[in-house]
């Protein structure tokens, strides 16, 4: 055969790449591979340790006795399939958690074999998801789950729970609550907060309920120091678990809320002027600490603080953790259990609490238990107002003002007048000094209260902002209490 009958590498490659792989894209026009009837997709393009196309091509033709080629002939076979799955429908990757059809949810277990969970209306199965269902994108922090096991008679949760140092049933109950929520790709949950005196296991307790969703490889980290490297941990992920955090900076905590309920973020893409990455995210997370010090209120309605208590006998690492890895199957499979049970459940949709969707789980978990998950979540807000109220001289000072107007009145002021008033009832007679941090107009004052307004709201006064022909103004009101019932007080 001469030279010119030879067929081109590229088109070697190009043919066997098509005939062993299926490719398509995402919405952000990254196209990603997926060898027939396996569920777990890579990015050609990658160059990461988790592995790439091209590494698993290279390796395919060599096994397959189809030569060792040049990385020329590999980039020019590469670049004609990107081309063509450009023109493909779109089709999105999963990490971890990923809707199906039919109502369906799918739980990655990080095994080789694309073994996962599906969990349905009438229970839950252990199978291969069909490609065209459910892609998968791994990373390094993709840990192995072990095989979950059938009938298990809720007998891991509570397994669990004797391992886990919970100050109390309500705690309790709102963890196992949390850990539903993470099972759902579509709800966005609180973050929960562990805390508790030193000594009483809140990262080891962290570790556990991150690990029942993302094996035992997960771990908890050190808040990154900004919002890039933060988003980046988030995106490699399912559940983000932050450890002995001791202050949270405006920034990391508008990332959190943003985090928990959702976001996009855009930069441009490297070596272009004009092109851009998008990545969007949302993510469980989990956060352990003392104490974080003054809670910003909207990260208060995202929060779901966890209380530990230290516990009475001292174990072993070794011990403690061997433990839980003989367990973790049977938590796991009663976890699962426990998940169909709960979205079989009927209940109403809280329509007076922020996060509505958690608010309805936990509505369906007492539904399907008795657990009363939804009345300590309303305690544990309340209690986070109460933070928030005591890290907050703004706050403490219009509720002492509030608690001078008679209850079904209103005030209405200009923000310069409001500024007067509230600098005035601070400083008193004693014309103690203003704190640092104090409104000094009264645009600075207007923007603090709304971000107080939820809270405020929660302990019976209502700031609300109108104009008149002449100038804006804001209102304060105290509504009368319902008949039958003693007006709170506010101060």
């Amino acid at each position: 055969m001469t030279e010119d009958d030879k067929t081109p590498a590229r088109e070697v490659i190009a043919d066997y790449a098509q005939a062993h792989f299926r490719y398509f894209r995402t919405a952000d026009g990254t196209v990603y591979a997926q060898h027939n009837g396996h569920p777990v997709a890579r990015p050609i393009r990658s160059q990461g340790t988790t592995g790439s196309h091209r590494q698993e091509l290279m390796v395919g033709l060599f096994r397959d006795g189809m030569g060792v080629f040049n990385g020329t002939a590999l980039k020019e076979a590469l670049d004609l399939i990107e081309a063509l799955a450009l023109t493909e429908d779109v089709q999105p990757v999963h990490i971890r958690v990923a809707p199906g059809f039919d109502g369906a949810t799918w739980l990655d277990l990080g095994r080789n074999d694309g073994l996962s969970v599906r969990i349905h209306a009438t229970g839950w199965d252990v199978l291969t998801p069909d490609p065209v269902e459910v892609c998968w994108r791994r990373t390094q922090l993709t840990g192995e789950l072990p095989l979950p096991e059938k009938d298990t008679d809720g007998k891991g949760i509570d397994l669990l729970l004797r391992l886990c140092n919970f100050a109390n049933a309500e705690t309790e109950c709102l963890a196992i609550a949390w850990l539903i929520g993470c099972l759902g790709p579509s709800v966005p949950v609180p973050a929960p907060f562990l805390t508790g005196p030193q000594g009483a296991g809140k990262s080891t307790g962290g570790r556990m309920l991150v690990r029942i969703i993302e094996g035992m490889s997960g771990d908890l980290r050190r808040a990154p120091k900004d919002e890039e490297n933060l988003t980046a941990a988030v995106a490699a992920g399912w559940v983000t678990a932050l450890d002995n955090l001791s202050h949270l900076t405006p920034d990391l905590s508008d990332a959190m809320c943003c985090i928990v309920t959702g976001a996009e973020n855009v930069k441009r893409a490297l070596y272009t002027d004009g092109d851009v990455v998008r990545a969007r995210y949302r993510r469980p997370m989990l956060l352990t600490g003392i104490d974080v010090g003054v809670i910003r209120p909207d990260l208060a309605e995202r929060l779901l603080p966890l209380r530990l208590e230290r516990p009475k006998v001292r174990r072993t690492e070794a011990e403690l953790w061997a433990e839980y890895e003989e367990i973790l199957p049977v938590v796991l499979g009663s976890l699962l259990d426990l998940t169909v049970k709960v979205r079989a459940a009927d209940a109403e949709i809280p329509t007076d609490l922020r996060m509505a969707d958690f608010a309805h789980l936990c509505a369906q978990l007492d539904q399907a238990t008795g657990l009363g998950a939804l009345s300590a979540y309303r305690r544990s807000l309340d209690d986070l107002n109460d933070d928030v109220i005591e890290g907050d001289l703004l706050a403490q000072t219009v509720l002492q003002h509030a608690g001078g107007m008679e209850a079904g009145s209103e005030q209405r002021m200009t923000s310069a007048e409001w500024l007067h008033c509230l600098t005035r009832l601070y400083v008193g007679e004693d014309c103690r000094p203003l704190p640092k941090g104090w409104p000094t107009t009264g645009k600075v004052l207007s923007d603090r209260l709304k971000r107080l307004q939820p809270t405020l709201a929660a302990r019976g006064v209502f700031i609300d902002w109108g104009r008149t022909k002449v100038t804006r103004y804001i209102e304060m009101s105290r509504p009368p209490a319902p008949p039958g019932t003693e007006q709170e007080q506010v101060f």
